[in-house]
């Protein structure tokens, strides 16, 4: 059965303050054992009316106001007011001391007022003070313009490199089409050069071969070249010719290629009458097969002193010249080359 009786009241000591008052006041509660039950679970916090308790959130507040200051929407938010307890109160710093937040913050402190603060110095947060000299106002468009600017740089110097490279492969075009033609050029001089010394070659030896020959003559004239040195044929004992023929008629002039001296003159076998005459760097010229000699062993001539007659004396099928050619070692050599090589024709 329920009890009439009214509840016992709450002691004096711990009866919280009306919900009406503007200001609660606390009594003093020295819990016991009895007292107190044991909580379970997580350890919860009373939500406590206000704003914020403790200096943490003061920090994160401040933190949020220093960062809104970048937002350029942030002066289209009203203001808040923020109140915390004294106890929390006395122990933070003057808020004018802190860097960048002084500036936000009303310089009337002798009112309980809330003022809202001025949102026109947040949307100059984040703006450089060349930007300010140049009449920015908003963060945002600041950082538009920087960000375009960046860009345009980096394009400008995209571009800028661009230019280089291509500056750069013109001038090695150009330096290489200048190798080219320096190179051409020296090859071009270098074969002017060598038709120019194969030219003064040539005619030095031209002009050497007309002083020779100057001092040479043709051993006999009204000739025809027959067999020649070195031709193979059983006619010849040694199985090849060892010099070469002159066929001419019966007592044509035979003539002294060169100044020198007769070494012999006489007949000698398959050879007919032979003349030997030496010349001075010891070369011997035999002419065989003469119907008569004009000359004797000892005797000097000159170039083209009249030494013998063509004959067909010896070995022979017919009038003609055997002209051989020996050199100072005794060795026959090729009479044509030999007779070219003074400058005459034959």
């Amino acid at each position: 059965m329920a009890s009439n009786q009214p509840a016992p009241e709450a002691p004096s000591s711990f009866r919280p303050a009306s919900l009406g008052d503007e200001e609660r006041s606390w009594g003093e509660w020295n819990p016991t054992e009895e007292s107190v039950r044991p909580v379970r679970g997580r350890h919860r916090v009373a939500k406590q009316r206000g704003l914020a308790r403790s200096s943490t959130v003061l920090g994160v507040g401040v933190i949020a106001a220093v960062g809104a200051g970048g937002m350029a929407t942030a002066q289209s938010k009203p203001p808040v007011s923020i109140s915390l307890p004294d106890a929390i109160t006395d122990k933070l710093p003057d808020a004018s001391s802190l860097p960048g937040v002084g500036a936000f913050m009303s310089d009337d402190s002798g009112t309980d007022e809330t003022r809202p603060v001025s949102a026109a110095p947040l949307t100059t947060a984040g703006i450089t003070v060349a930007e300010a000299e140049q009449g920015a106002t908003d963060a945002g468009e600041a950082l538009r313009a920087r960000i375009l600017q960046q860009a345009e740089q980096q394009q400008a110097d995209a571009d800028a490199e661009a230019r280089a490279a291509e500056e750069k492969a013109a001038a090695e075009r150009a330096a290489q089409e200048a190798a080219k033609q320096q190179s051409e050029a020296e090859a071009q001089a270098a074969a002017e050069k060598k038709a120019a010394e194969e030219a003064a070659k040539k005619k030095a030896e031209a002009e050497r071969l007309a002083k020779l020959a100057a001092s040479y003559a043709a051993p006999t004239s009204s000739y025809t070249l027959t067999s020649t040195y070195g031709q193979s044929g059983s006619m010849w004992s040694s199985g090849s010719h060892t010099g070469l023929d002159f066929a001419a008629p019966t007592g044509t002039p035979v003539k002294a290629v060169h100044g020198g001296v007769i070494k012999s003159a006489g007949w000698s076998g398959s050879y007919g009458y032979r003349t030997v005459l030496e010349l001075d760097d010891g070369t011997e010229i035999w002419y065989c097969h003469q119907s008569s000699m004009n000359v004797s062993a000892g005797q000097r001539v000159a170039t083209g002193d009249t030494i013998g007659r063509v004959g067909a004396t010896g070995n022979v099928t017919g009038p003609h010249l055997h002209l051989e050619v020996h050199t100072a070692d005794g060795a026959g050599v090729d009479p044509l080359t030999w007779l070219r090589g003074k400058g005459l024709t034959i």
